[in-house]
């Protein structure tokens, strides 16, 4: 494996578990404000997971599914670097969303505010840089053989 496709699976492991986490009662905490006060529409499962980054059922299904893909995309370096350019550019967007109060709640749906906001910063500029800035070439891990393209 190389460094593009360990980035995929071990993301793809946080996301997969942190997904779990946020539908187990003992990871998630009462919010500290009201869900119509943040404008969340859809408050099924609204909490605090681990007691700083607000969620909801919505959100849990997300990084689920963020996971899911992380997994799947590490089984080659192409899907891996797809991947990561697709974490950033969606993780950005969020990051983006989460300081504009008027869209911090996707139209309702999902909470992107707090803490999220800067979990979801320093997601998208680790995956930026294994999706657009590293090359092929500094994304496999050196064991000490030499190759040779002729």
């Amino acid at each position: 494996m190389k460094a593009g496709q360990y980035f995929a699976l071990i993301t793809g492991i946080i996301f997969l578990l942190v997904g779990v986490m946020g539908f187990i009662p003992g990871f998630v905490q009462a919010p500290t404000g009201t869900a119509d006060a943040v404008g969340l529409a859809f408050t099924s499962g609204y909490g605090d997971l681990l007691g700083l980054f607000p969620i909801n059922v919505l959100h849990n299904i997300v990084h689920l599914l963020v996971g899911i893909l992380g997994i799947v995309a590490s089984v080659s370096l192409g899907s891996s670097r797809l991947y990561s350019g697709g974490l950033a550019i969606f993780y950005g967007l969020l990051t983006i969303m989460g300081l504009i109060p008027a869209t911090q709640a996707t139209l309702g749906l999902i909470p992107i505010f707090g803490n999220n906001v800067w979990l979801h910063a320093v997601t998208a500029a680790i995956a930026t840089y294994f999706g657009f800035i590293a090359t092929p070439d500094l994304l496999e891990l050196r064991t000490g053989k030499r190759a040779f393209n002729k």
